[in-house]
């Protein structure tokens, strides 16, 4: 239950649905026990015709004879309305058992009604909260973390909640309120009777609980693996053109069918401990029901103290509690799968992000003076892949970065965005430290264009938008003509309504390149950050990115990340970096004059 205190807020803000399905779950439960408590005055009419001559008004004698008294009443009105006459009694009695079965169900029917607007808006909240978290949550979380496993809490888990969640509301409320007032209204036929099923109950539930006990551990395991081949699907969608080009087809069928068969077993396990509940507690009640025919039978036609009208009552009513009692047994089943899927959800919900926002962070709007690096030292998990690094990036001014890869060049992009906090130092703009500046403000003032061409399955238009939402097509043309793309949109079906499909797949790599740079010209920051923008592409595309790339770059702050020297050669000052450290920096030209490590990478790519 510790898990579903957590998850019970997400239901705070339809908490009027759930008082209405309480309501609702009260009257269906006093007209289920009345529906069979009716039917004693069909049963006195069809075998005892002086039962329609009741001519005296009965008299209440007790909570013990309530039901005699329920007997008398009925029978002594339906007489004055039938006038003595057997048809007339029959037919008045029906229609008061249809009119009691007739709100017992539209009661039912107001219970489901109300508690679906409680179950949905419960689902939707928790999935955008946990969709929230999981775009909020630092690149570093999900290093270690399956994307498939992440879909699976979004997906199947989120919804195993909320079938718990509708048997938590059962388990409390609706089952238990029509087991007490089927067991007041057996209590006024015979309390005797009615000890045997108090006694049922008990040893039901002990029963069954300990046929329950390893639910959660089985239900873990279940939802885990589900986790895990959703994770090798998405990797093999992904990497579909590496698999095949090395013949991996078989390797990855393999892998994919081990974690299916052991979805297989795990599933069998569950399923057969949670189809164990129903016939169980099915022979426990006929059981009971079975001690009970023997006991009223013989009160009714050995020592007479009970009406045989009363004790087919009782029957019916003694049968009326299995049905809430296995629904019991049934959620609390449920809340036992819940409960592990809760646990997975509440792991990222629960998780606090190292570079949430300080409840005093700073909104800074726009960048004036320069970017300072100083003494930063950085490690992903033991060694650092930054050490003392210090710079100056002033406005205007272009810097880039190269060196080997590993040396730390990228890592420089992620902790000046702030995808990662530095382990040591501090970075600043315009002298305060982005620690103390919101990461939306911080962000809003850079442009990130990454060796990875990141689109999405959607239309040119709606991927160059995310640089600015409400640009009209006359500014989203004049980024993709800054950015050297426009030459290849205007002759696709549809131009700016192209779908480029999943990432990107029906354009080039550097078409995708260049619509990455348009998105970044059309958000139009004051830094720009390139992260090897030009690596993956070919002489041809490389040029007419590097085109669009200086267009950009014109009057901005760049930090420019590059592999290829060539296309860095005009950077105000080039900061060459050998295992995290300064080896060199300064300009080209001063630069190839030291006959140092730049000289050298220089030479080698002019061989190669």
């Amino acid at each position: 239950m510790n898990y579903f205190k957590q998850i019970i807020r997400f239901a705070k803000p339809y908490k009027g649905y759930a008082i209405l399905n309480i309501v609702a779950n009260i009257f269906y439960a006093l007209f289920s026990g009345l529906s069979f408590m009716v039917l004693m005055p069909l049963l006195k009419v069809l075998f005892d015709k002086e039962a329609i001559r009741v001519t005296k008004k009965p008299i209440y004698n007790g909570f013990t004879e309530a039901a005699t008294f329920f007997n008398d009443y009925l029978n002594y009105h339906i007489s004055q309305l039938a006038d003595n006459d057997p048809a007339k009694a029959l037919t008045f009695v029906i229609i008061l058992i249809l009119t009691v079965f007739f709100l017992k169900n539209v009661f039912n029917y107001l219970a489901m009604y109300f508690i679906t607007f409680l179950r949905n808006g419960t689902l939707k909240d928790i999935r955008n909260e946990l969709y929230g978290k999981t775009i909020e949550l630092p690149l570093s979380y999900f290093s270690e973390k399956r994307k498939g496993d992440i879909m699976a809490r979004l997906g199947t888990d989120v919804l195993e909640i909320q079938h718990s969640f509708l048997s938590i509301l059962e388990l409390f409320f609706r089952e238990p309120l029509t087991i007490i007032f089927t067991i007041i209204f057996m209590l006024t036929i015979s309390v005797k009777l009615t000890l045997f099923v108090f006694i049922f109950i008990p040893i039901s539930g002990i029963i069954i609980s300990l046929i329950g006990k390893s639910l959660k551990r089985k239900s873990d395991k279940v939802q885990k693996e589900q986790g895990y081949f959703l994770s090798l699907l998405e990797e093999s969608l992904g990497g579909l053109k590496v698999i095949k080009g090395f013949n991996m087809e078989g390797i990855f069928n393999r892998k994919f069918q081990a974690s299916t068969k052991r979805f297989f077993h795990f599933s069998n396990s569950l399923l057969n401990r949670t189809n164990l509940a129903k016939p169980t507690s099915e022979f426990l009640g006929i059981g009971v029901i079975g001690v009970l025919l023997w006991f009223g039978g013989r009160m009714v036609l050995v020592e007479q103290s009970l009406e045989g009208e009363q004790f087919l009552t009782f029957m019916g009513l003694a049968y009326n509690i299995l049905t809430p009692a296995k629904a019991i047994s049934k959620a609390s089943y449920s809340v036992k799968k819940g409960n592990a899927a809760a646990e997975r959800v509440l792991e990222i919900l629960n998780t606090e992000s190292p570079l949430k926002d300080d409840p005093n962070a700073i909104i800074k709007e726009e960048f004036t003076s320069e970017i300072t690096l100083n003494n930063v030292s950085f490690k992903y998990e033991d060694d650092l892949v930054l050490k003392n690094f210090s710079i100056k990036v002033p406005k205007g001014k272009s810097v880039a970065l190269v060196g080997q890869s590993g040396s730390g060049k990228s890592t420089i992009a992620n902790l000046v965005t702030r995808f990662y906090d530095v382990t040591e130092g501090h970075i600043a703009i315009d002298g305060t430290d982005i620690k103390t500046l919101t990461k939306h403000s911080l962000r809003d003032l850079m442009g990130l264009v990454t060796q990875d061409s990141v689109l999405f399955n959607d239309t040119i238009k709606n991927n160059i938008l995310l640089g600015k939402e409400d640009a009209t097509d006359e500014e989203i043309i004049e980024a993709l003509k800054i950015a050297n793309a426009w030459e290849f949109v205007k002759d696709l079906k549809g131009n700016l309504d192209f779908n480029i499909g999943d990432s990107g797949t029906k354009i080039s790599g550097g078409q995708k390149q260049r619509l990455n740079i348009a998105r970044a010209v059309l958000k139009n920051p004051p830094i720009m950050i390139l992260d090897e923008a030009t690596s993956a592409l070919d002489t041809e595309s490389e040029r007419l990115v590097q085109v669009a790339l200086e267009n950009m770059m014109k009057n901005r702050t760049s930090i420019v990340i590059a592999h290829r020297l060539s296309t860095i050669q005009n950077a105000d000052e080039i900061i060459v970096m050998q295992k995290g450290e300064i080896a060199e920096q300064g300009t080209h030209n001063e630069l190839i004059a030291k006959n140092g490590v730049y000289k050298k990478l220089v030479d080698m790519q002019s061989f190669e």
